[in-house]
Parts: C-alpha cells; structure tokens; sequence
C-alpha cells in the first residue's frame, strides 16, 4: 500500500524519496485509471521522464507545456493536462508528498486565474496594462490544498476607478465582460479539455449579485448583512490573482468579520446545522460501504476542515497563531495552544491526509469531480489497486476505521461547544416523511427531490434563512409541492421555483401571498412550466405575482395616453435612474399580466398584440422625455429643432409580441448647422447623435430593475455604421433617390411615434410621398422576389411554428402586402391587419388573406410565449396555445395553420404568377 501523508506533515517542494517507485505507478496507472493512461500516451515526452524518475524534470517540462499554443486558454488546457499527469504519476511513485501535490495545483489555479484576467481585461481593452479586477481564493484553493478534480471558488472583485475599460463602457458592466471572460477560459471545454472548473456562488449576496462586485459593494455585505458559512469560508481567503495588493488590502478591512473577538458560540450551532444538512443530503451509503460520499460522509474530509475551522472561528479572533490556512497546519496550532490534545490532531490530521490520497485516487480514475467510491464492486477494486491494495474490501475496511474516529470527534466538539436550547436541525419534516409525500404526490425521483428541498432550507439561500421564512415556507409547501408535482412539466417548474427562490432577498411575503391565496399557487405552477419568458420575468422579480389577486389584472391596459399618464408619474425629487427604473417596474407588471391572460386564455392574442405595442410606445415617449430632459441640462436645445422618432416593424404597425425589439430611426428637423444653447453646446447632428444614443440606452440599458426592451436601429438611412440620427430632410432625400426597394418596403409599416403633432405629420406626410410614388411594376415584382428568396435561403423557419418564417407564414404575407401597397399606392396603413383589411375592401387582395393575418398573428403572439423555440411545446403549453387561438383542439389549430398558410400562397401565386412551395 502505498498511502501518502500517513505519518505526519510533509513540506512542499520535498525532494523525490529514494523508495519512489515510478514504474509500478505507471504500470498500475495504465491497468486501472482509464484517464491516466490515456493522458501517458498522448504525452510520451513526459511519459519519457516520469518513467525513468526525473520527478522535477517532468514538473518543469509539465509547467512549459503551453508554450507556443494559440490562446491563453489552450495555454492552460496544456499546462493543466500535463501537471495533472505529472503529480499522479509522483504521487501514486511516492515521490510527491500530498502537499506538494495540492499546492502545485493550487499554484496552477492561481496562474490560470491571473492570465484569464489579463486576458479578459485585453479582449475589450487590448493594449491596457491589467489593474483595478482581483480574485479571491477561498476553500480548498485558498489554502493551497486543490485536488485533482477541483473546481475552484473564486470571488472577484473590482476598483471602478483603476479597471481599463472603454470611454463608453460603464465600470460595473466592464467589470461583468470581465468576469465572464474569465469563466469561460478557465471552464470553457474545448477539445483540449477544460482548466477549471469554475463557481461563483461564494461571492457576496450570489443570489442577486453580479458575477463580479465591487471593492466596496463587498465591503458593505461583509460589514453588515453576511452569514456564518461566510465567515468559515474567509478563513481560508487570500488573494490569489489580478490586482493581488488590491486583494490582500480587502482581506484586511474585513478582518473583523473573520476574526472576531468575542467567543461566537452562534456561528458553532450555524456549523452544526450545516453538519447536520450535509450529512442528509449525502447521496450514497450514509456508512462505509460503496457509493460512499469521503468529503460529505460522516468522518469524511469536510468534518475534519469543519474542525479545525469550528476552533478557528471561536478563538481565531482572540489568537492570531491560529489564523492559518492548511488544515494540517491548523490541527498542529490547535494542539499547540492546548485547545485540542496533540492526540486528536494527530489522528485527524492523519486521517486527513489518507482521506484526501483516496479521494485523489476516486479522481484519477476518469478526471471526475467526485468524492464517492464505486457503487460497483469491480471499480471499487480498481481504486482500490491503484492505490496500492489488493481490493476494494481492504479499502473499506481502512476507511471504516478512519470516519469512525473522525467522526466521533466531531460528534463530541458540535455538542460540546452548542449552547443549551439551540437546534441544529432544519425546521422541515422528517427526511423519511418527505419523501413519502413527494412519492404520493407523483415526483419521479422522490430522493432528489428531497435533497433538493432540503438544500432549499441549507442556508445558502438568503430567501429562506430565517426562521420567520422557513415557518412561512413550511405553511405553503404541501400545497405548492402539489402544484408543482400537477404541472405539465413538473422539473421545468421545479427548476424556475429554485431559480426564484434564488434571486430572492426575501421571500416571506411571497409565501404569505401564495397562503392567503391558495389558488394562486397553482396559477403560479402553470406560469413556472407554460411560459419560460414569464418564468424569468418572475424569478427577477417575485412581486410580479401581487396584482394578480386582482380581477382587474385581466383587463386590458388603457389607450396610450392613459398609459403614458401612468409611466410618467415619479416621485417627488426621483432622479434619471430612478425614473428608468419606475418606467421598467410599471412595463414589466404589464407584460406580466399579459402574459399571464394569454396562458389562461382569457384575451384574444390580437387584443394583447395591440396591448404590447401601446405598452412599448409609451415607455418610448416616457423614457425619450426623460432622456432629452437629462441632455438637455448639459447641452441645451438646438433653435427651432426637435427630435422625431419613426417606429417600424410591429413597432410601427403597433402589435408587438412577449420577444419583440422595437425598430426605431432617429431624425431631426431644423438646419443641421445650428447648433445648441447649453453650458456644453454641440453641433445639432452631433447633438442628436448623442441624444438618440441616449434614448435607446434608457430603452435598453439594464439597471437594477432589469432591462426593458432591445433597440435595432439599422434600418436608418446611413444603415449600422452610419451616424444614428440623420436630418428630416437628408432622410427624404435618400428615401427618394437611394433607397432600395426593401426599405421601401419597410416604410409600409413607418408610423411617427415621438414628437409634436406637427413634426410627426411632416414625416408621415414624407413616407406617405414615398410610397406613392410611380414605380415600375415589372422591376418591383422582381426585387420583391429576389428579396423573399434570398430570405428564405438565409432565414428558414425554426420549427414547426414559426409562423414569421415558414413559408406562407407572415414574412410571405407582408411581403405580398406591402408589393401590392407599393405597386398601388393604397392601403397605405402601418398596421399589417388593417392594411389587408384595405387592400380587401378595395379588390387588391382576396377576402381570405384578413382570416388569414389574423390567425398567423394570433398564433406569433401566442408561440413567443408558450413555445418561444418555435417548436412543438409540452401538452399543456400545445392546450393553452388552442385556448388562445380560440380553437378546440391541437388538430383544429394545425387545420387552421394549414388553412391559413394555403391562403396566403394562394394570394401570392395570384400576384407574383408563380407558385408558393409551402412544405407540410
């Protein structure tokens, strides 16, 4: 056998030891951890090394590994796969003590993360020097004891005013760029593999937190609002990459709320409820047997850290030779100040360092990060030869004695040190009881579905950390279990309730909501499985549910003016975030509500169109007087001009769905060589330059209520690269004399949305000229056709319904509209429905084609939010699309589809002379 750390500590960086016996390790590599010998095979430079001894030859040739690849990230996949096979290989020899193997690893991650940050600053700003963006190890990587297949828990952290970033970017989304970089070349899998695994959820307030925070955002949670668990996790913090001096000076203003003065028996009962939660979710044997969990098993590695961190969270704060990180070196302190016999820190400490070498075995088999032996007797013979011993009976046997001292130790340092009258057990039913009643209820997997439940209640949930939230949570789980058990899709619902609870600070008055109003609980559990659009919506902003014990939720919202009334009412003294986050509030409750009528199919999907498009429009008119009122205190106005908004698309035709953006162009009137009257005076086509940028970030931008809606713009004169706001009469004159065909087609559903009465007429009144303008017909057919077949080549239908892009769907049929609108000059009418209404009553298109408008529309209204994939959803979300496109049954509406569609190709052949292929 050949068991590493057994007799004591061993320093890192240690010299190969004489009995190192690096050939049976590659011959028991090779015969029994499938990973291993693949990798020993596809490096045989190293293979070359480790097999005639040269320990420190095979690291250094490990560490160059990456040398000369393309990116940063195939750098790190390199490094990692040879590190990795170089300390297996030592530490199956003997040669590398388990020290020197976590703390190479742990050096890995520190470089990895250092160049994935240098890398992630780079990519938005290339020539900038990294500063101002920091990571913070903590767990196992911030003591320097990572393990073969460790994820690494990182914190990172940012300075808004030392982060390069680009003049226009904000600090905190810079930082986000940042962050997200960083995830995805650490844990990216390429078919070099992965760094990294990479987890987030340490940082300050996860739930609702950015993935990166600022230095002083962090400061403030730490300071006031952050949980016991956190302060064990700072126990072994440092700063590990990035702006490290950054790091270790924050790590110093939160000192206090690691190590805290007084004795803190409160954060001993946290560690023991935490124990006790561990111990029950632990999938596997609950005793040493196969399937057993050796980090969350009783006697398992986590309760000899819990140990050691327990005694450091009491006296740590009195004591500063205990503020350590290893957990070896904490056990030998212990012992030396007299707070544990240097018996038990021996044992432990021992116990440890095997616990840690079987688990590095578990690991090696496949790279797999897991921490539970074999369930199957011959792959527990495997580790178990690999390791050294002759099967897996004799590891089980060694580890039974091992957590069975480890165990009882921990058992007697959480009663001893838990105050009298303090529970460390989760208010919730019985395991036992639970699952029989999630059984009885229908779920598939009653087990994990109590580990789910159970981890709910963990602590690591802010929503359900109080007492007063698991006492509410307790009132309304039988209830929404059973709702959630009835759903069409119950996991689906399962998983957005977690998403939800997640992104609470607070959930009491949520339960108490769903108490008073049971039925709500099963409305709920139809929003969570039906409609993934309203399920996001709902886990960013539980309150949404609030009007909906209201009748009036189902009426529809009120013409525009009333609308704009209502976005524009502000508090007294609200600045210009505060106003973008009142007008997201006030939209989001009304696409939610709307949303919510389409599922319980209580409003016809064309009435909802109408009712999003008078939503968006008055967001636009709010947020864009808001905007110009912010500018205008810096920049003035420009004389005897003004800004004119034109929406196109379902914008401009005033129908919108639950997924569309808002097509919008810029313009101004007034002689573009004037210029403004402000403290900071600019150009006017600069001046509205600015402005429009200005109006589509409050559009678009995301704030702390979220975003609201996105903004395209490329349908302007100039097209993407151009200036975003042109002149009045620059855009008449294009319009007149450069425009293509298809942005004349464009122009079809045009409609002024923004300025005075008269400006937007003189626009109206210059689409209107546009589009009655003598063309010649023969070359309009052609660019129609040439346009629609490019489109349907580069544009297909995603499933079966996309009722936009199939062909004889509504792209099809605008086409044919807006031809026959051009060709004729009538049935001028933004909105596509009443313009085939027009078209119709004047014997330019046949009568069907309004049915069929109005199916199609239905039917896009519904699908982007019940099956915004465009394929076929669950049973449920197919029954509510039926409801709401006023249909009987699934069969009715695919007639009708089909019925539809035949239509508009039967128009289309009678316009264009050719046929319409519309597949089944």
């Amino acid at each position: 056998m050949l068991a590493l750390g057994g007799g004591g500590r061993q320093e890192a960086g240690m010299e190969a030891e004489p009995q190192a016996d690096w050939t049976g390790a590659i011959a028991r590599a090779r015969a029994h951890a499938p990973y291993l010998s693949s990798a020993l095979d596809r490096l045989p430079a190293l293979t070359e090394r480790l097999a005639a001894g040269q320990g420190e030859a095979a690291l250094d040739w490990a560490r160059a590994a990456g040398e000369g690849a393309p990116s940063v990230g195939a750098a790190l996949r390199r490094e990692k796969q040879a590190l990795a096979l170089a300390l297996a290989i030592g530490d199956l020899a003997g040669a590398f003590p388990l020290l020197q193997v976590t703390g190479e690893l742990s050096a890995l991650a520190d470089r990895a993360l250092d160049a994935a940050i240098a890398e992630g600053i780079r990519r938005r700003v290339p020539d900038a020097e990294p500063a101002g963006f920091l990571a913070l190890a903590l767990g196992k990587h911030g003591a320097g004891e990572l393990n073969y297949s460790s994820d690494i828990d990182p914190i990172l952290l940012f300075d808004p005013q030392l982060l390069p970033r680009r003049e226009r970017d904000e600090p905190g989304e810079a930082a986000q760029r940042v962050a997200r970089a960083v995830v995805e070349t650490l844990a990216g899998v390429t078919d070099e593999g992965y760094v990294f695994r990479t987890d987030l959820r340490l940082r300050p307030a996860s739930e609702v937190s950015p993935l990166a925070i600022s230095i002083n955002g962090a400061l403030t949670h730490y300071e006031s609002s952050a949980l016991a668990w956190e302060r064990a996790a700072f126990i072994r913090a440092r700063a590990c990459a990035g702006d490290v001096a950054a790091g270790e000076a924050f790590l110093a203003a939160i000192r206090s709320f690691v190590w805290r003065k007084s004795l803190d028996f409160g954060a001993i009962a946290e560690i023991g409820r935490l124990t006790a939660q561990i111990r029950a979710n632990t999938r596997g044997s609950a005793t040493v047997g196969p399937g057993f969990d050796l980090k969350k098993g009783r006697g398992g590695i986590r309760e000899v850290e819990f140990y050691a961190q327990t005694h450091q969270l009491i006296h740590g704060g009195r004591n500063p030779a205990l503020r350590l990180r290893g957990t070896r070196a904490t056990l030998d302190a212990l012992a030396e100040a007299g707070l544990v016999s240097p018996e038990d820190a021996r044992l432990l400490g021992e116990s440890y360092d095997r616990l840690r070498t079987v688990e590095h075995r578990l690991q090696m088999m496949q790279d797999q990060q897991t921490h539970s032996l074999p369930i199957r007797e011959d792959l527990l013979d495997e580790v178990a030869r690999l390791d050294g011993l002759p099967n897996g009976c004799a590891l089980i046997a060694e580890l039974t004695q091992i957590t069975q001292a480890v165990g009882e130790r921990y058992d007697a340092l959480v009663m001893d040190h838990t105050p009298a009258g303090t529970t460390v057990s989760v208010p919730a039913p019985r395991q036992e009881d639970l699952r029989d009643e999630l059984m009885r209820m229908g779920f598939a997997d009653p087990d994990a579905m109590v580990s789910r439940i159970e981890g709910w209640l963990s602590g690591r949930m802010r929503a359900l950390r109080s007492d007063a939230a698991r006492r509410a949570f307790e009132a309304i789980r039988p209830g929404l279990l059973a709702a959630l058990a009835a759903a069409p899709e119950p996991e689906r619902a399962m998983a957005r309730w977690e998403q939800l609870l997640n992104n609470l600070p607070t959930a009491i008055n949520l339960f108490r909501l769903l108490e008073a109003r049971p039925a709500l609980v099963e409305r709920l559990a139809r929003i969570l499985s039906l409609a993934p659009p309203l399920a996001d919506a709902l886990a960013r902003r539980a309150d949404l549910l609030d009007p909906l014990i209201d009748a009036s939720a189902f009426d529809l919202p009120g013409s525009l003016p009333e609308l704009i009334a209502e976005f524009a009412r502000f508090e007294p003294g609200d600045d210009y975030e505060r106003k973008l986050d009142t007008v997201r509030r006030k939209v989001g409750d009304r696409r939610f509500a709307l949303g919510v009528q389409l599922i319980e199919g209580v409003n016809d999907p064309l009435d909802i169109g109408h009712a999003l498009g008078r939503i968006a429009e008055a967001a636009l008119v709010v947020l864009t007087d808001a905007a110009m009122t912010e500018f205008r205190d810096v920049h003035g106005g420009v004389p005897q001009s003004e800004l004119v908004v034109l929406g196109l698309g379902r914008m401009g035709g005033g129908i919108l769905t639950h997924a569309s953006d808002l097509d919008l162009i810029y313009l101004f009137t007034g002689d573009f060589s004037r210029e403004s009257d402000g403290r900071r005076p600019l150009g006017a086509t600069l001046y509205y330059n600015r402005l429009s940028q200005r109006v589509t970030a409050a559009l678009s931008v995301q704030t702390a209520e979220g975003a609201l809606y996105e903004v395209d713009t490329r349908l302007r004169p100039s097209g993407e690269q151009g200036p975003p706001a042109a002149s009045l009469e620059s855009f008449a004159r294009y319009q007149q004399e450069q425009a293509w065909t298809w942005e004349h087609m464009a122009l079809c559903r045009a409609r002024a949305l923004y300025g005075s009465e008269e400006a937007r007429e003189r626009l109206n009144a210059i689409v209107r000229d546009v589009l009655t303008a003598e063309r010649d017909p023969a070359k309009l057919r052609t660019d129609v056709l040439e346009m629609r077949a490019r489109m349907a080549e580069h544009k297909p239908a995603k499933g079966p319904l996309d009722v936009k892009l199939m062909r004889g769907g509504l792209v099809d049929l605008e086409f044919l509209v807006h031809f026959t609108q051009l060709r004729s000059g009538k049935g001028l009418d933004a909105d596509l429905g009443e313009a085939v209404r027009l078209l119709v009553e004047q014997n330019l298109l046949p009568a069907s084609l309004a049915q069929a408008h109005d199916m199609l529309t239905r039917l896009l209204v519904a699908a982007r939010l019940l099956a915004p994939d465009s394929l076929k959803p669950v049973d449920a979300a197919c029954m509510a699309l039926v409801r709401a496109c006023g249909y009987g049954h699934w069969q009715d509406l695919e007639t009708g589809l089909a019925q539809a569609r035949a239509q508009v190709a039967a128009a289309w052949a009678q316009a264009f002379h050719e046929a319409l292929e519309i597949a089944s």
